[in-house]
C-alpha cells in the first residue's frame, strides 16, 4: 500500500510493538520513518487511529498523502471551517474514518473529550511530542495537559499510546513518558547520525549575513534550500534580497494561511528554490532533494538546530548546512528569554486576583497594574506552572500555589538552552558528534563524521582557514610537550604555563587549540566543578592517543580558522569557495590560502598601539568573564587590532571600524573609547 519495498531500520520492531499493544516512546530523526510506524499498525489493528498533531501544516500534509492511497481521513483544526469539523465529528463516531487528526487545542472545547471517548481509538499516536515536556525545545500548554484526557480515551480497551518525535534528550524523553502516564513503554531511540550532511559553523556579523546567503546559493547545486530566519522580519527582508534568478519566498505565521500555503506548495513543487522561514517551517514536510540549510542567526536549542538541519539530504545525497552567528544573536535571546520568562512579582500580581469561581480574563487584566501584554504572559505562565486554569471561553480559575519553583526551574532551564548552543558554535569536538552525544548516544559519539568544518577544515566553503605561523607552530610543540607529564590540563593553567610573557590572547590560544584537534593530537572536554555554591566550567585538554605513541616532527602542520571567506558585501568582496564535492578540490588547495597572520588582513601596530591592544584584551577578558562568553564574542582579535591601530575617538568613528555594528557600539563603545583615551 506504501509503496516500500521493506522497511527502513527499526521500523518493523516499532510496528510491531505497537500491533501487540504496547505504549512506546520513538525517537528518530526526521526523514526515518517515523509516520509509517504510527499509519501501518493502526491499519493492522483496524477502528480509527486518533492522531494529535501540533501544526496544521504537518497535519494537512499527513492527512493528503493517506487520503491519497484511499485512506479515509478526517481533521479538526481551527483552519476548517465548523461544517468539516462537524462531519468529521459523524463519521468518526460512526466509525467511517481510518485516521482522525486533530489539533491539540480542541480537547479544550467544551464536550470534544467526551466525544471522542464514547468510540475508542485503534490507537493513539502523539506526534512532535517533544512539545509535551517542559523541558522541550517548542513548549505548548495543550500538549502539556495531554495525559490528562488519555485515560477516558483508553477505559476498558487496549488501545496503545505512540509518543514520536525527531528530537529529545533524554531528560525530555523521561519527562514525556511521566507527563503522559505512560507505564513501561517500549522504547525506540535510534540513528541520530547523518553521515551525509557536513556542518559548518562561522561567525558572521549581521549585516554581512544578507550578502553571504545570497553568494552561498547562486550556485545551483545548493539549491533548493532553506534558510532559517530567527523573526518574521528577517525572514521578509533576506527573500526580497535573492535575485529574481534565485526564486525565493518568505513563510512565517504572520502571514495568511492561503499564502502559507501557496509557498509550501510552490517549494514541493520545485517553483520555488528557496525559502526563507521561521522555525515552524518544515515540520513533515517531506522534500527530500533540499541540498542545503543556512541558520541565518543562532537557534534557540541545540534539539531544534538538530531537526531543523535535519531537513536537508533526506534523499542521502550530500548536502550542506550553515550556521551564522555573532554576538548580537546572544543579545536577540536574552531579549527573548526576558520577555517569555518575565519577573516572578509579575505572575504574583496575577495569581492574587484569582479566585476559587471562574472569572474572564477582561475583569482580571483591569485588577492588575500589568500592561496588556505583560498581564498575558504571565497569566500563561501560571497556567503552564499549574497557578490558574484557564477554560476554552477564556475564563480562568486560581490554580495550586506551588507554581513558583517549576517556573523558576523552567527559567533557568531556558537559559542554559542557549548556553549549550554558544558552547556548540566554540566546541572544538566534531558537529556531528556533538549533537550525537547531545541525545544521550554516547557510544557513537566516537566517531567523527569527517566532512564538518572541523573534522575537515580544507573542505569548508563559508569558513576561511590558514596555515599555522612559525611562532604558532612553535606555541603548538610546547603545548604538546607540556601535556606529555599529565593526565590533562585546564585550558587556561594549560597556556600560562606554555605563554610566560602572556603575549598571546585567549582567543588566539584556543584558536591553536582547535587546530591541534583538528589535527588529532589534542582533545578537548568540557568540564565543571562547584565552587562557594557556584558551577564553573572549564575545558580540559589532553594529548591524544596519535599523540602519545607518535612524536610529531618538529614542523608541524595546521590549520587555523580564520572566521569567514572575505568580507561579503564589501569591497573586494568574493564568493564562497567551492566544496570538495562540487569542485573536487584537494586539501593542497589551502596551501594558497592567507597564512601565518601575515597576509592582507595583519594589522601593523605601534608601540602605543600594542600597549592600546593589551589594554583592550584586559578588558575584553574581563567583560567575557562577567557575560560568561567567549572573548571572541565580545570583540574579534581582527576588530580589537583595528581599534588599537586607528585609535577611534568617538562613536562614528568606533561604526566605522568592520566588526563593531550599532549594538557593539551601544552596549561596549562608552568602555572602547574611554580606553583609546589613556595614554594620549
Amino acid at each position: 500500500m506504501f509503496g516500500f519495498a521493506g522497511f527502513r531500520a527499526n521500523q518493523e520492531a516499532v510496528c510491531r510493538a505497537a500491533i501487540d499493544g504496547r505504549d512506546l516512546l520513538l525517537v528518530m530523526p526526521t526523514g526515518a520513518g517515523k509516520s509509517l510506524c504510527y499509519q501501518l499498525p493502526a491499519i493492522a489493528l483496524g477502528g480509527t487511529a486518533l492522531v494529535i498533531s501540533p501544526l496544521i501544516a504537518l497535519m494537512e500534509d499527513q492527512a493528503a498523502k493517506l487520503t491519497a492511497l484511499g485512506l479515509r481521513v478526517g481533521r479538526i483544526h481551527s483552519g476548517l471551517e465548523r461544517a468539516i469539523a462537524r462531519q468529521a465529528c459523524a463519521d468518526y463516531l460512526r466509525g467511517a474514518l481510518e485516521f482522525l487528526f486533530i489539533a491539540p487545542e480542541r480537547l479544550r472545547v467544551p464536550g470534544f473529550p467526551e466525544m471522542l471517548a464514547k468510540r475508542k481509538p485503534a490507537l493513539i499516536a502523539i506526534d512532535e511530542a517533544h512539545c509535551i515536556s517542559q523541558w522541550g525545545h517548542d513548549f505548548r500548554p495543550d500538549y502539556r495537559m495531554l495525559g490528562q484526557y488519555l485515560p477516558a480515551l483508553r477505559e476498558g480497551a487496549t488501545v496503545p499510546v505512540l509518543a514520536l518525535t525527531a528530537t529529545a534528550t533524554p531528560a525530555v524523553q523521561a519527562d514525556i513518558v511521566a507527563q503522559l502516564g505512560i507505564s513501561n513503554p517500549a522504547r525506540f531511540i535510534h540513528g541520530f547520525r547523518r553521515d551525509n550532511l557536513a556542518i559548518e559553523v562561522v561567525e558572521v556579523s549581521m549585516p554581512e549575513r544578507p550578502a553571504a546567503i545570497c553568494n552561498l546559493l547562486e550556485e545551483k547545486a545548493r539549491r533548493p534550500a532553506i534558510v532559517y530566519a530567527t523573526s518574521r522580519k528577517q525572514a521578509e527582508q533576506l527573500a526580497e534580497n535573492f535575485p529574481s534568478s534565485i526564486p525565493a519566498a518568505a513563510y512565517h505565521a504572520g502571514l495568511t494561511a492561503e499564502t502559507r500555503e501557496r509557498v509550501q506548495r510552490a517549494f514541493q513543487a520545485g517553483e520555488l528554490e528557496v525559502v526563507v522561514a521561521t522555525i515552524a517551517f518544515g515540520m513533515g514536510i517531506d522534500k527530500a532533494d533540499i541540498r542545503t540549510v543556512i541558520h541565518a542567526g543562532l537557534p534557540a536549542t541545540l534539539e531544534g538546530y538538530y531537526q531543523e538541519i535535519g531537513r536537508a539530504g533526506r534523499d542521502g545525497a550530500a548536502s550542506r548546512t550553515y550556521l551564522m552567528h555573532s554576538y548580537a544573536d546572544q543579545r536577540t535571546h536574552d531579549f527573548f528569554l526576558s520577555r517569555d520568562y518575565p519577573p516572578v512579582d509579575h505572575l504574583e500580581q496575577v495569581f492574587k486576583t484569582l479566585r476559587d469561581a471562574m472569572r474572564p480574563v477582561e475583569d482580571l487584566r483591569a485588577g492588575t497594574k500589568l500592561s496588556a501584554e505583560e498581564f498575558d504572559k504571565a497569566l500563561e505562565k501560571l497556567e503552564i506552572h499549574g497557578g490558574a486554569r484557564v477554560d476554552f471561553g477564556g475564563r480562568v480559575i486560581a490554580g495550586a500555589h506551588g507554581w513558583k519553583k517549576t517556573y523558576a526551574v523552567q527559567a533557568q532551564y531556558r537559559a542554559e538552552q542557549i548556553e549549550k548552543v554558544l558552547r556548540f558554535t566554540t566546541s572544538s569536538e566534531c558537529r556531528m558528534a556533538a549533537l550525537v552525544r547531545h541525545f544521550g548516544d554516547v557510544g557513537d559519539a566516537t566517531k567523527p563524521c569527517g566532512v564538518c568544518d572541523v573534522c575537515d577544515p580544507a573542505g569548508a566553503v563559508l569558513r576561511l582557514f590558514r596555515r599555522a605561523s612559525a611562532a604558532e607552530s612553535a606555541m603548538a610543540l610546547a603545548i604538546l610537550n607540556d601535556l606529555r607529564a599529565v593526565d590533562y590540563k585546564a585550558a587556561g593553567t594549560l597556556q600560562r604555563g606554555v605563554d610566560a610573557s602572556g603575549r598571546t590572547s585567549r582567543d588566539a590560544f584556543d584558536g591553536l587549540l582547535d587546530a591541534l584537534v583538528r589535527a588529532g593530537l589534542v582533545a578537548i572536554e568540557d568540564a565543571e566543578y562547584e565552587k562557594d555554591g557556584e558551577v564553573r566550567r572549564y575545558r580540559k585538554v589532553r594529548l591524544t592517543e596519535t599523540e602519545l605513541e607518535h612524536r610529531p616532527s618538529m614542523s608541524l602542520s595546521l590549520l587555523i580558522s580564520d572566521g569567514m571567506v572575505e568580507e561579503f558585501g564589501g569591497q573586494g568582496s568574493q564568493p564562497p569557495r567551492k566544496s570538495k564535492a562540487e569542485k573536487g578540490r584537494a586539501k593542497a588547495g589551502v596551501e594558497n590560502a592567507r597564512g601565518g597572520g601575515a597576509g592582507k588582513d595583519a594589522i601593523e601596530l605601534s608601540v602605543d598601539g600594542e600597549a592600546l591592544a593589551v589594554r583592550l584584551r584586559e578588558w575584553r577578558a574581563l567583560e567575557a568573564k562577567r557575560l560568561k562568553v567567549p572573548a571572541f564574542l565580545v570583540m574579534h582579535d581582527r576588530t580589537l587590532n583595528a581599534v588599537a591601530q586607528r585609535r577611534p575617538g568617538n562613536p562614528r568613528q568606533l561604526l566605522e571600524i568592520d566588526g563593531l555594528g550599532p549594538a557593539k557600539v551601544e552596549k561596549f563603545g562608552a568602555a572602547i573609547l574611554k580606553l583609546c583615551l589613556v595614554g594620549e
